[in-house]
C-alpha cells in the first residue's frame, strides 16, 4: 500500500508499504519532516526528472554496517599506510554533494536534484548531516560520503571516488570515529558488493528500530 502525504508532518506505518520498501508519496523536504523521517528509518528517493512527488523508503529487510565490524582490506591496510591521502569530517559539505549530484546527474532515474541538494545542506547547517571528504597530496577533493546523523547513528547517502578507493577511505574513516565516540549503526539503505565486502549485513526492520530505539534517536 502506498500512502499519500499532506502538509502534516507525520508517516504512516511503513510496514504497510509494498516489498521494495516504498509506502508513501507527497510530503515537502523540511528539516522536521526529514528528521522524523530518518528517526524511523525512512528516506527520501525519487527521480527528479519523473516523479512530481516525493517518493518515501522504508525497506523491511536493513542493510547497516557496525562500525566495530567494519571490514578493511589487506589493499587498503596497504593503501592507508601509504598516507597518500588525508581524511577530514565537515570540511567541505558541499563540494561532497556537489560531487554525489554530478558524477550520476544524466543518468536515467538521477535522484540528486536542486530540492534534495538544498534540504541536505539545510540538514547540514542545522548539525543533521554530515561529510568525509578524502584529499590528495595537492589537497584536491577526490572522494568522500555524505549522510543524516542523528545521535549515534549515520544514515549514508551517496558517496563519490575520483580516484581508486577514496570512497572506500571516507567510509573506513567515518566507522573509526564513530567507534571511537559510541556511534552504534551506519544504514548503508540498499545493498551493493562494494559495501558488502566492507561489512555490511541485513537485519530486519524491527531489529533495525530497536538499536534506533535504544541509542535515544
Amino acid at each position: 500500500m502506498i500512502f499519500g502525504l499532506d502538509s502534516t508532518i507525520a508517516f504512516p506505518d511503513p510496514r504497510l508499504g509494498e516489498d521494495d520498501g516504498l509506502f508513501a508519496v507527497g510530503g515537502d523536504l523540511s528539516i522536521d519532516r526529514l528528521l522524523l523521517a530518518y528517526s524511523n528509518g525512512i528516506f527520501p528517493w525519487y527521480s527528479f526528472r519523473d516523479c512530481k512527488e516525493i517518493w518515501w523508503y522504508c525497506p523491511m529487510d536493513r542493510f547497516v554496517i557496525f562500525p566495530d565490524k567494519i571490514h578493511v582490506s589487506h589493499s587498503m591496510r596497504t593503501l592507508m599506510r601509504k598516507q597518500e591521502y588525508s581524511v577530514s569530517i565537515n570540511r567541505d559539505f558541499d563540494g561532497v554533494i556537489s560531487n554525489c549530484s554530478q558524477l550520476r546527474y544524466d543518468e536515467a532515474g538521477a535522484w540528486l536534484g536542486e530540492d534534495m541538494i538544498k534540504a541536505y545542506k539545510a540538514l547540514h547547517e542545522q548539525g543533521f548531516a554530515a561529510s568525509v571528504e578524502v584529499w590528495d597530496k595537492d589537497d584536491r577533493l577526490v572522494g568522500g560520503l555524505y549522510g543524516v546523523n542523528i545521535g549515534p547513528a549515520f544514515f549514508g547517502e551517496s558517496m563519490f571516488s575520483l580516484v581508486p578507493s577514496a570512497s572506500k577511505l571516507a567510509l573506513i574513516e567515518l566507522a573509526h570515529i564513530m567507534k571511537d565516540n559510541g556511534g552504534k549503526l551506519i544504514d548503508c539503505q540498499f545493498e551493493t558488493p562494494h559495501l558488502k565486502t566492507m561489512g555490511g549485513e541485513h537485519i530486519s526492520y524491527d531489529e533495525y528500530m530497536k538499536i534506533l530505539q535504544q541509542t535515544n534517536i
